[in-house]
């Protein structure tokens, strides 16, 4: 049987090669380096990182070394260490670091108690319809904006306020405005940060070892303390460094709910504005910024970073 002209155009069409095209060359180039597409695909981000974030930060914290005139107010571009002494040896600044430093700690240490229990029955005992439900309950708080969360606190704790709503019949009253608000608020802000990497570290922890420590006679304290603790460890190393960092640089919610307290970021964000002092300001953010990388210097043997 003899194929028709017309059979033999579509098979013609059929293995005509593709267009050799400038996109199509440079796709095929792409397809045999994959190092160049990686590249390719990282220099935007990697560019915003650098110029934007990094290198902005740098030039901030360069005018710690810079002053101003007491009478103009312009920054004079002489390098000198009066911010940085004067940061040191002041003893304002002293306690504000101390305050600040014990805010981010407590902060940190009242989230890693709630956030264990809760990561642990949503990874290892929860049901999966019930784990998923818990899952949006702990990631909903993260939807609303920080500024209605911290209201929504002030709101709670102020005299007359739902708080002390309840706390009247038993014969207590509300904290009111001051350090006790800011730690119970800045600890229901940063308390999902630090759920959701223990609870990825426990789903990661098998349930067979927790089986086998049963049948081995170990008891449930004993199996939390000497089985999974060790496990996770280095994700709830993960989870201070959000708290611990987040609270460090905080000035919003001491303004809120912080009464006449300060810390670090309210000296930072006050010789910003009302001060116009920016060099004293970078010598001042220069403290956190030195605690934080002291931070993730200790942690970092840890493995804690592969949590994140």
């Amino acid at each position: 049987m003899t194929a028709t002209p017309l059979a033999d155009e579509r098979t013609t069409r059929a293995v005509q090669p593709p267009r050799d095209t400038a996109a199509r060359r440079f796709s095929s180039f792409l397809t045999s380096h994959p190092r160049t597409r990686l590249a390719l695909l990282l220099t935007a981000p990697l560019f915003w990182l650098v110029v934007v974030y990094i290198v902005a930060l740098v030039l901030l914290l360069v005018t710690a070394f810079w002053s101003v005139d007491s009478f103009t107010g312009e920054i004079i571009t002489e390098w000198t260490l009066d911010n940085i002494i004067t940061v040191l040896t002041g003893a304002l600044y002293q306690t504000v670091t101390l305050r600040t430093l014990g805010v981010a700690l407590m902060v940190t240490l009242i989230d890693v108690v709630l956030a264990l229990p809760i990561a642990f029955y949503m990874a290892k005992v929860a049901s999966p319809r019930a784990q998923r439900i818990l899952l949006i309950a702990v990631l909903m708080p993260l939807w609303a904006s920080y500024l209605v969360k911290a209201y929504a606190w002030r709101s709670v704790l102020s005299q007359d306020g739902i708080l002390e709503w309840l706390l009247a019949p038993l014969g207590l009253h509300t904290p009111g405005y001051g350090l006790t608000a800011t730690v119970i608020t800045l600890s229901y802000l940063w308390l999902p940060y630090v759920i959701l990497p223990i609870y990825a570290g426990l789903e990661r922890v098998p349930d067979s070892l927790l089986e086998a420590s049963a049948d081995l006679g170990g008891k449930t304290w004993r199996t939390l303390g000497s089985v999974v603790l060790p496990l996770i460890f280095p994700a709830i190393i993960a989870g201070t460094i959000f708290s611990f960092s987040l609270s460090l640089g905080d000035y919003i919610t001491v303004n809120i709910v912080g009464g006449a307290n300060q810390m670090l970021g309210n000296l930072v964000y006050t010789n910003v504005g009302a001060a116009n002092n920016l060099p004293l300001a970078a010598a001042i953010a220069l403290i956190p910024i030195v605690i934080i990388f002291g931070y993730l210097a200790i942690v970092r043997r840890t493995g804690a970073l592969n949590n994140l």
